[in-house]
Order: C-alpha cells, then structure tokens, then sequence
C-alpha cells in the first residue's frame, strides 16, 4: 500500500511508497513552511532564494535558483520528493526532473483558499497532516477576522495599482494570488481584467484606470525609497500622496508566513486608508 497517492496542482498522479526522509524544495515560501512544519531533518537541498528560516536554510545545500535549479545536483541529492510550484519554476525544469525519475509535487495557488488548500495537501504528502492542519485553522481565522474587522470598507474599496515590476512597468490580474490577497483585504486591483496574468503595462495605462493608491511591493522586483521619489512627479498630487511601500513577501507568499504576513499587510492598509478620508 503507498503512503499517500494524490494529484498535484497540475493534475499529475503523485505516489509515494514511503514517508519522505529526503526533500528539495524549489520553493522559497513552501521551503519555511516545511521547517515549520517540523521536517527540518528531511531537507536536503533548497534554492539561493530561499532564505527563510535564515539560521536554518544557511546550512542547506543550495541546488540553484528558482528559475535556474542545478538538475544533476538535485539528482545527486536522490530526494525522494521535489517540491515546485507552477509560477515560481519553469515548467520544463519540473518535466526534466519527472523524466530523471524524481517525484515532484507542484502547487499552484491563485487564491487565499487555494494556498490554504495547499498547505493541507503538501502537509499530507510529507508526512506532517497535523501540522500543516493547525496551520490551515490558524490562517483561516486570522483571515476570518481580517474580513470580519473591514466592515463598511469591504464595500467602499479603493482601486489600486500594485506593479510588480518596472522597465517595463508589470501588474497581475484577477486570477493570482496577490490580486486574491488584496480583495481580502477589501482593495480592487485595477489591472484585475487583464488578458494576461502578468501584463505589461504603461503608467499611462495605469493612471487611465483611476487608481486610488500605488502600493509598491519589495519582491519580486525589490521597489524601495528611490523609486517611490522617482514615481511622486509621474502621478497626479492626490496620488502622489498614496505611494505606499509594503512587504513583498506579505503580499506574495504563502504558506507559513500567510497568518503573520496577511495581519501585516491588513494592518498597513488599515493606517493608509484611514489617513486617505
């Protein structure tokens, strides 16, 4: 009998004889999520990008980037599961693996639910459901009270535009994790009806749709100071006063950071948009 037999998020059969004892994790927010789940000793080989927990990933070998993972020396590695997603790596990797003989287990969450949904899956296929369980219940609730304590602000949403990306200038649409985050957090996204997930996108473009803040996020393009000073004279006055800073991670990853991340980020915007009235 095999210890779990599932379908990842790509729709691909995934059975594993045996309990995990050796995982690569191509994933930097499913690599913390793994340490938090208690599989410390089962990681064997994580990305350059993956940096959380910072005093446990040092000791990681590291296997390459998100976007360009050394393959023979995952395959050296002999894990007994690879853990990808489906935006943060390149699909042909994840077959080149599946061909060497690898296991890869590959998410692709596009909701809050989904990566809820995705914790309780990659929990059940390294052997730690419990765990990943009370994570799921915790980050449930915090976003339970996060919607619960927008009241009117969940209907009177101010319209943003969030990049994340510039030269060229770069949004997310309506089916992607971000755009699901800052719904739940009672924002509208202005590219949300974009044809692409991932459009390029003019400031033109932008100020055409009426944003009523900028929020400029430090990942995947590390925006800082410099470029809200360099924005400020682009944007009408009003605007020029909404430029906001936020975490990137807060906004980006999933799953152990979510339940504090998603508070963060809920709390930021609360301030922001209660000095905007």
């Amino acid at each position: 009998m095999a210890f779990i037999q599932t379908t990842d998020d790509l729709g691909f059969k995934f059975e594993l004889a045996d309990r995990p004892r050796r995982i690569v994790s191509l994933v930097p927010s499913w690599t913390e999520t793994l340490f938090a789940f208690g599989a410390a000793e089962e990681i064997v080989g994580v990305t350059r990008f993956c940096v959380e927990p910072a005093e446990r990933t040092a000791a990681v070998p590291k296997i390459g980037g998100t976007k360009n993972p050394d393959l023979k020396a995952i395959g050296e590695l002999e894990p007994d599961v690879v853990i990808a997603n489906a935006e943060e790596n390149r699909r042909e990797d994840i077959e080149k693996l599946r061909a060497a003989g690898s296991a890869v287990f590959t998410t692709y969450s596009r909701t809050v639910g989904g990566a809820v949904e995705a914790i309780l899956k990659l929990g059940a296929v390294v052997g730690r459901p419990a765990e990943a369980g009370a994570m799921a219940r915790e980050i449930v609730r915090e976003v339970s009270v996060i919607e619960t304590g927008l009241g009117a602000w969940s209907r009177l949403r101010f319209r943003v535009f969030c990049p994340i990306w510039k030269n060229p200038w770069m949004a997310f649409n309506a089916d992607t994790y971000a755009h699901d985050v800052l719904r739940m957090l009672g924002f509208n996204n202005i590219f949300a009806a974009a044809g692409e997930r991932y459009p390029r996108v003019t400031l033109d473009e932008a100020l055409e749709l009426k944003p009523d803040f900028v929020l400029l996020p430090s990942e995947p393009y590390e925006f800082g100071q410099k470029d809200v000073e360099e924005l400020k004279p682009m944007l009408p006055p009003a605007l020029s006063r909404r430029v906001v800073l936020i975490d990137g991670r807060d906004l980006h990853w999933y799953g152990a950071h979510m339940a504090g991340g998603l508070n963060r980020l809920a709390a930021l915007l609360a301030r922001v948009r209660a000095a905007s009235v």
